[in-house]
């Protein structure tokens, strides 16, 4: 059924293609640190406008708490109008309420993941974030590791990381916020309050409105925004994931293309 290939083949194959990503991988426009509902959002805003995006995924699954919803229930839930994203994706749902509509976790998850490969995102799993590339006061990309280097005993655990180079980097990672707590950890920025309790109506609003550029370089998404700007946190709903991975995406759209419009002002003026 199946035509003869060699294993040597097989491994020709895995490592040739890995090592043209990488090399791609090295030097891209957007950095997306996390693969969770709002870094998946933002990734494919991106690369539906022809920006070449790459999401940094420490686990070996795309999608972080997408898959599962609350208390390891897999319903997802979204308050209006978080549905219109559902529609745009062509995600099912049900209506609960006037306000709040169910889809099914692993479908809803599934669903956004494609969109994002479909749109051109790359992607490096297992992959963990060790520090920003900084320079003139402008976050210029990442170091990275893999993510099990972290879990090797401590004698053997000298593997130097690499750096990535970007234009921009996005924090979706959550609540950990990792990429603004190391600027935090280098004094570039001051302290993170971090995020406060539980009070959806509030959180999601809050989080929409509050996704920016914390630093030059450096946008914040999803639920980093709530420990970068102490807002309180939202549980298990995902409107507002949603909504501030697509606002973080069309922020990052406006500033590539006000340096390029700097760019072609400065030839104009040669």
């Amino acid at each position: 059924m199946f035509k003869p290939t060699k294993e040597s083949e097989i491994t020709d194959a895995i490592v040739g293609n890995f090592a043209k990503d990488m090399k791609e991988f090295s030097n891209i426009d957007v950095i997306v640190i996390g693969g969770g509902p709002s870094g998946l959002m933002a990734a494919r805003e991106l690369s539906n406008n022809g920006v070449k995006t790459l999401i940094i995924e420490r686990n070996n699954y795309l999608g972080g708490g997408f898959w599962i919803g609350g208390y390891l229930m897999n319903t997802i839930t979204v308050r209006d109008p978080g549905q219109e994203i559902l529609n745009e994706l062509n995600i099912p749902y049900e209506k609960c309420n006037e306000n709040l509509y169910t889809t099914n976790g692993p479908h809803a998850c599934s669903k956004l993941i494609a969109a994002a490969c479909e749109a051109g995102v790359k992607f490096l799993n297992m992959t963990s974030f060790d520090d920003v590339i900084l320079k003139d006061n402008k976050v210029k990309g990442v170091v990275v590791n893999w993510t099990p280097v972290s879990n090797l005993p401590r004698q053997i655990t000298c593997v130097d990381p690499i750096a990535l180079e970007s234009k921009l980097v996005i924090d979706a990672t959550g609540h950990d916020a990792v990429v603004v707590k190391k600027l935090e950890e280098r004094y570039v920025i001051g302290k993170l309050p971090g995020h406060g309790s539980m009070w959806v109506e509030k959180s999601e609003d809050s989080i929409v409105e509050k996704t920016k550029m914390i630093h030059r370089g450096l946008i914040v998404v999803g639920m980093a925004v709530s420990t970068t700007y102490g807002l309180p946190r939202m549980g298990p709903t995902f409107g507002a994931m949603l909504y501030s991975g697509k606002k973080g995406g069309n922020i990052a759209l406006e500033q590539l293309k006000v340096k390029e419009i700097k760019i072609v002002e400065h030839l104009v003026g040669d």
